[in-house]
């Protein structure tokens, strides 16, 4: 085996390849942010909490990164895209590694009490679970894990969506009162399960259709959390997708992510035309034609 083979820039044939150089450097820079404002006190009174709050977020970032990549494909008949999906992956599984790291040394490094603490909080325990599915994942997301696990390597990276929704559910707990970045992410992760259960057809009506079922689900999402899990108004909460005089909700946000598809569609179809038009113009029989209105105007 090559070196080149391990370089996350390159492509499966060993090549630098700028989509891969695009992915790495926007997988490590959040990384590399958290330890810099973790080194120079920018996190606040409780950094530690700060920077295992962080990761945590940035591990569904990345999940979700990589849940889109197959809807993507096929919206924007990018095949080339589908390269990058293991690296968002692995990337994921980093981050909430990282996650863990840091609640552990949050708890003085007491592997005792962090077990205990596992053990009596529901949330902490959902969390865990999904640490050791990501782990399981990442650790067979390569290609000798694929020739040996065939047929159940799918069926085992169908887990995935299970993780996701349990790593959801430990945002929303941890996040107590104010839950709208974990409302956010679940219209996200609505949205991308919609597409890749085909449940839309994949055209720009599809896109604008998963679009406003995706932010009526992150409304329903919010309305169902506050009216169960907390003293808040459900209703007030509802009702304040429709005020915008003090901030965007997340209903919106996730409306104007899920449609992002379109404008990129529209570049992707235009450029289409573009090219087939400069191939007519360049066709042997057009070229004959030209020199043969030249000659006949001459």
């Amino acid at each position: 085996m090559r070196l080149a083979d391990f370089v996350p820039w390159n492509d499966r044939a060993g090549r630098f390849s700028p989509l891969h150089g695009l992915a790495f450097t926007v997988a490590v820079l959040p990384a590399l942010w958290i330890a810099y404002a973790f080194l120079t006190g920018a996190l606040g009174a409780e950094p530690l909490k700060a920077a295992t709050l962080l990761t945590g977020t940035w591990t569904l970032y990345f999940v979700l990164a990589s849940l889109a990549v197959t809807p993507l494909k096929s919206l924007l008949s990018w095949s080339r895209l589908i390269s990058i999906r293991r690296l968002l992956g692995v990337t994921a599984f980093g981050y909430i590694a990282g996650h863990f790291a840091l609640y552990i040394l949050d708890q003085d490094g007491n592997l005792a009490k962090v077990a205990s603490e596992i053990a009596s909080r529901v949330y902490l325990l959902i969390g865990f679970v999904a640490l050791t599915g990501l782990t399981v994942l990442a650790a067979t997301s390569f290609d000798a894990a694929m020739r040996r696990l065939r047929k159940n390597w799918k069926r085992l990276h169908r887990a995935i969506y299970v993780l996701t929704a349990l790593g959801l559910l430990h945002f929303f707990m941890q996040s107590k009162t104010d839950v709208s970045q974990a409302v956010l992410l679940s219209g996200v992760f609505f949205a991308l399960m919609l597409h890749r259960l085909r449940a839309v057809p994949a055209t720009p009506l599809g896109v604008l259709a998963v679009a406003l079922l995706a932010g009526l689900g992150a409304a329903t999402i919010e309305f169902a959390w506050y009216a169960a899990a907390s003293g808040v108004p459900a209703e007030r909460v509802l009702l304040s997708n429709l005020d915008f005089s003090y901030q965007i909700r997340p209903m919106w946000i996730v409306m104007a992510l899920s449609a992002l598809p379109l404008p990129l569609q529209a570049l992707r179809w235009l450029t289409k035309r573009l090219q087939a038009a400069r191939s007519c113009d360049n066709l042997p029989g057009n070229i004959s034609l030209a020199g043969a209105e030249q000659r006949t105007n001459s």
